[in-house]
């Protein structure tokens, strides 16, 4: 899978508009029904104030994380890719990626594939930390902060970025599991189609499920594939 790849955010579920004001050169679909994420945003520091500890960074180049408005992270990369080309920064920003992952879901009986957000509300950048990358990319729309102890954009390590990025990688899709123990399905695959029973156990390993299900008068365990069933 490309990690550049775009993916439409309709597909994501819940969408409903931002409860909060966002500058207007920002126009995505937003998601706030996922779960609300940790930022660095100093409201005391101007996106024009440079921090000391950027005049002091080396010249290496390295993966750091911005914040951005939860939904918005394919319109920040967006931006930040015209910003990096209009401005001349391809010596010193050298690559954005959204992280994200395919997974399987099963809604009204129809399996479909569609591509989540790893880090919601997340952008990781590729660059040489200096005044001038700095301020680029603090000042494109929707960036709210770099990520960081304080005021200073923290280095994610070499495992930190293998980790995402094999993550991404991945050859086989995720199976999205929307039941629980306990909870009531309904089997909509295989010789049980139609049937409704009661989860008894959950094998993310194997991506497996028990079900307890009533079959001539007694409760019967069938074991069946993720994608075999769905929440009642």
């Amino acid at each position: 899978m490309d990690a550049r790849d775009e993916f439409d955010n309709d597909e994501l579920e819940g969408t409903s508009p931002l409860k909060e004001n966002v500058p207007s050169e920002i126009n995505a679909p937003l998601n706030d029904s996922l779960e609300p994420v940790e930022m660095f945003k100093d409201p005391s520091v101007s996106p024009d104030e440079v921090p000391e500890s950027v005049s002091a960074a080396g010249s290496e180049r390295a993966w750091f994380v911005i914040h951005c408005y939860s939904g918005y992270e394919n319109k920040v990369r967006y931006n930040l890719e015209q910003r990096i080309e209009t401005m001349g920064m391809k010596d010193k920003i050298y690559d954005v990626v959204i992280p994200t992952q395919e997974e399987i879901e099963v809604k009204d009986g129809k399996r479909r594939t569609v591509e989540r957000h790893v880090f919601p509300g997340y952008v990781l950048v590729n660059m040489i930390l200096s005044e001038e990358s700095w301020y680029v990319v603090r000042n494109t729309p929707g960036v709210t902060g770099f990520v960081g102890m304080g005021n200073d954009p923290t280095a994610l390590r070499p495992e930190e970025v293998q980790q995402i990025l094999r993550r991404m990688e991945a050859e086989a899709p995720l199976v999205k599991v929307s039941f629980k123990v306990g909870e009531r399905v309904r089997i909509v695959d295989g010789p049980f189609n139609d049937f409704r029973g009661q989860v008894s156990e959950i094998d993310m390993e194997r991506t497996k499920v028990r079900v307890m299900v009533n079959f001539f008068g007694r409760e019967t365990p069938v074991e069946l594939d993720f994608l075999q069933v769905e929440k009642a």
